[in-house]
């Protein structure tokens, strides 16, 4: 999600979405305005600085919201990447997955867990210190706020935080954390609808706005985590490219030049194996024009070839999720798949997995 970095809170990176600005103002106009008709002794611009007062508490309310996910998601090892406040909230973006169900059910409950402790805290403020007049009826706001982000936030549908609570009982059951994502994604959908319909029947434009955003967000969660569990059932060694760019290290530049680049579709590179089929290094296709075409016949593709890091490889019995994951943190496209014994398989590319994916999803049942 776009927005304007305004800092860091924690060490983690803060953003503001150009929606809050929208809502800032919105709530910032309009209570400003109940405070005018309801204390009329308030003069001037007091009014609107107080209900500006009053939506910053309100943002600050959800900015604690999402810290509070953070920083359980913090304890367990897990990196936020960013918090976002928008239109409807807040946003904290986190590296990845909880690691186990209940791992997932903590961070999920941490949120509306910070909503009530605020509840109380302004509403025990409100009643133990005797305060009256506009600065009582902020407090007040700011309570019945809270509260109502934590209820809010407890429906049990995906992106709310009650849907992700769903997702790790779902988790729990099944032992499958995209079983769980699916099922809240689709009670997500339901609420959603539910929402939309109810704000056309009864003319209410936020259940439409806000049913309409639950309805995208869980569509999307379902589909990442359909693609996600058929990603986990596959290995490196179902998408191996057919006819990897292979050669051996004891070939002339001159046969590699004939045999594997002249007329032949175009590859920048190629993985060289050893007399036992072991991974040896790489060859780049340029590098040959370092060596004068006149000694090609006497010179081996060995002494072209560099070192792969074994860090950059993935063995047969990887799952395609990890897969996803190595060629997304490593910026590339392609990895060689080697056996445990240095063996090659072969290349994965991200070209073959889609391929592979788009064959599974069409595939007869």
């Amino acid at each position: 999600m776009n927005g304007f970095r305004v800092g860091n809170l924690f060490g983690i990176p803060l953003y503001v979405h150009p929606s809050w600005f929208f809502i800032l103002g919105l709530v910032t106009f309009s209570y400003g305005s109940q405070l005018a008709r309801a204390f009329p002794g308030l003069g001037g611009a007091l009014p609107w600085l107080l209900g500006l007062l009053a939506a910053l508490l309100l943002f600050a309310s959800v900015l604690a919201h999402e810290l509070g996910h953070s920083f359980v998601a913090l304890r367990q090892g897990i990196n936020v990447k960013s918090i976002t406040l928008f239109l409807f909230g807040g946003l904290a973006h986190l590296e990845q997955e909880s690691k186990t169900p209940a791992e997932a059910f903590w961070v999920a409950i941490a949120g509306p867990l910070v909503s009530f402790a605020l509840f109380g805290i302004f509403a025990a403020l409100g009643v133990t210190t005797g305060i009256s007049g506009a600065p009582a009826a902020i407090l007040t706001l700011v309570a019945s706020i809270n509260l109502a982000l934590a209820l809010f936030n407890l429906i049990p549908g995906l992106p709310l935080d009650g849907g992700n609570i769903l997702k790790a009982i779902v988790w729990k059951i099944t032992g499958n954390p995209y079983k769980g994502v699916v099922f809240a994604s689709r009670a997500g959908q339901i609420l959603a609808w539910i929402a939309i319909i109810s704000g056309l029947v009864f003319g209410r434009f936020w259940n439409v706005l806000i049913g309409w955003f639950l309805l995208g967000n869980a569509g999307r969660s379902a589909q990442y985590a359909t693609l996600q569990d058929k990603l986990a059932g596959l290995t490196a060694a179902d998408a191996v490219t057919p006819d990897s760019p292979i050669v051996s290290e004891r070939l002339s530049l001159r046969d590699f030049a004939n045999d594997y680049i002249i007329g032949k579709p175009s590859r920048s590179k190629f993985l060289v194996t050893n007399d036992f089929g072991q991974l040896s290094g790489a060859i780049a296709v340029d590098d040959l024009k370092t060596v004068p075409t006149n000694f090609w016949p006497h010179t081996e593709v060995r002494e072209l070839a560099q070192p792969v890091e074994l860090s950059t490889t993935v063995k047969p019995q990887q799952s395609l999720l990890e897969v996803v994951a190595l060629l997304e943190t490593q910026k590339v496209t392609e990895l060689p798949v080697i056996r445990d014994n240095g063996e090659i398989v072969g290349l994965v590319r991200k070209d073959e997995i889609i391929r592979l994916i788009q064959g599974a999803q069409v595939k007869p049942a």
